[in-house]
């Protein structure tokens, strides 16, 4: 049984080589190998695999292809961004005081870099947030892929 599936293969092969031969098309042997390798009937199967039923009028696509896998939430990188608005608030209403004389200090020339700090450490917090807002009422173009994930 296993000369058969030999045969089988190597005429398989031949018939997919022959071609590319006659073209003078470069093959890696590496392609070749791994193609009878994992064809033999020793091969341990893969249980990870999902298989789905081919349509009867194969025009080179399958509905498989198509659908969309449902999208991975970055939850670390929300909590990052809620902590970056919020201190970035913070420190931009705490700022705002400074400048403002409603908090005194003694060193006045200090009150713009806690501003700007805190619109620095805002910004990126709240367009994080807004993203991911819209990406969770489904607004069309938003996306939890557009968040970078920490998770890697």
């Amino acid at each position: 049984m296993l000369e058969v599936q030999a045969e089988e293969l190597n005429t398989l092969l031949w018939q997919i080589l022959h071609p590319l031969i006659l073209l003078q098309v470069p093959i890696s042997l590496n392609l070749i190998m791994m193609a009878s390798r994992n064809n033999t009937a020793s091969a341990a199967p893969n249980n990870k695999v999902k298989y789905s039923r081919l349509a009867d009028s194969d025009e080179g696509y399958i509905d498989l292809q198509f659908k969309k896998t449902p999208p991975k939430v970055p939850y670390k990188a929300i909590v990052l961004a809620t902590f970056l608005f919020l201190v970035g608030s913070v420190l931009i209403v705490v700022g705002s005081l400074l400048l403002a004389g409603y908090i005194n200090v003694m060193n006045p020339d200090r009150t713009i870099p806690v501003l700007i700090i805190g619109i620095l450490i805002f910004l990126p917090g709240f367009y994080h947030l807004r993203i991911a807002y819209y990406a969770s009422k489904g607004y069309r173009g938003y996306s939890y892929e557009d968040i970078p994930d920490f998770d890697n």
